[in-house]
């Protein structure tokens, strides 16, 4: 594992951290870790002009027998000012309290982040994904577990492979993506894309500009204010709560369309289709509901 953590006070360190792989060598004295340490892994700890540099890589020829493995981990205590570049091939990276460009990348780990701020470039290849408390340009993927953000602002793109993807409080321009789970979340204000595969769409309390399909499941959305929307779906139900009094322009079509009552509206209702405008127009609402029903209220 690899840890990042930002501190107003004190020197930068680095502490290591060695263990056994999976309990095999239990029981080894101190020495012996050190003489398997000794052999088998070069190891560099130091200040490179304006660069702390941490590295533990196995040697060529040593024994990949992971029975004699060991796993190293850094713990890392610098300014928050600090760029980061973190690479390991399997284990976590928390990053914590850091103002910068920060880059990471595990093979296999979670990735948890809070309290970001800067360019932030993460991936994992199968862990979960958690950032909270950051902002500006925010840039995770991970290739199959799930991603919860929480109280994020600026550009946030989010995206897995078959995870589920949360979204709780925050704000910007958002891309939310994934191959086969579900996309939820509440509280959400800017411009939001949001897209699955198979997964349904659960939004609520929603202040922004939404562009939201999916080819399986369901989508349900609950807007507070709007400036635009457009939701696809191939075989699923849509359900859609808008702002009551606003001007709109409607273009609402499913195998089933309902609605509550359409004060002020002008243009086409039947069975199939919503087409005209509301208050005067204004708004554009575009639902493609294919072979699914469409439910429309007001609140």
């Amino acid at each position: 594992n690899v840890a990042v953590y930002g501190q107003t006070a004190g020197d930068a360190r680095v502490e290591m951290y060695i263990h056994t792989n999976n309990g095999w060598g239990e029981g080894m004295s101190k020495e012996e870790i050190q003489k398997r340490l000794d052999d088998g892994y070069d190891i560099t700890i130091a200040v490179q002009g304006d660069r702390l540099v941490a590295t533990a890589h196995q040697k060529p020829g040593f024994s990949n027998n992971w029975r004699h493995g060991l796993s190293i981990s850094f713990m890392i205590y610098a300014p928050t000012a600090v760029g980061s570049h973190v690479r390991t091939s399997g284990g976590n990276i928390d990053m914590k309290d850091l103002t910068g460009n920060e880059n990471f990348h595990t093979s296999g780990g979670n990735l948890d982040v809070d309290h970001l701020s800067g360019t932030i470039v993460g991936r994992t290849s199968g862990g979960n994904v958690t950032v909270r408390n950051s902002h500006d340009d925010i840039d995770l993927q991970t290739s199959g577990g799930n991603m919860e953000a929480m109280y994020c602002e600026g550009k946030i793109q989010l995206g897995t492979s078959g995870g589920n993807v949360t979204l709780r409080g925050v704000k910007g321009s958002i891309h939310a993506s994934t191959s086969g789970g579900e996309v939820e979340g509440e509280k959400i204000t800017g411009d939001l894309d949001a897209h699955t595969s198979g997964g349904n769409i659960d939004l609520n309390e929603v202040a922004a500009s939404l562009s939201a399909s999916t080819s399986g499941g369901n989508i349900r959305v609950h807007f507070l204010s709007t400036k635009s929307v457009d939701l696809s779906n191939s075989s699923g139900d849509i359900s859609l709560t808008l702002p009551q009094g606003q001007g709109m322009d409607l273009r609402i079509s499913g195998e089933r369309v309902h609605s509550t009552a359409l004060n002020n509206f002008k243009g086409r209702f039947d069975e199939h289709h919503i087409d005209g405008t509301l208050n005067g127009g204004g708004i554009p609402v575009r639902v493609d509901g294919n072979s699914g029903e469409v439910h429309l209220s007001f609140n």
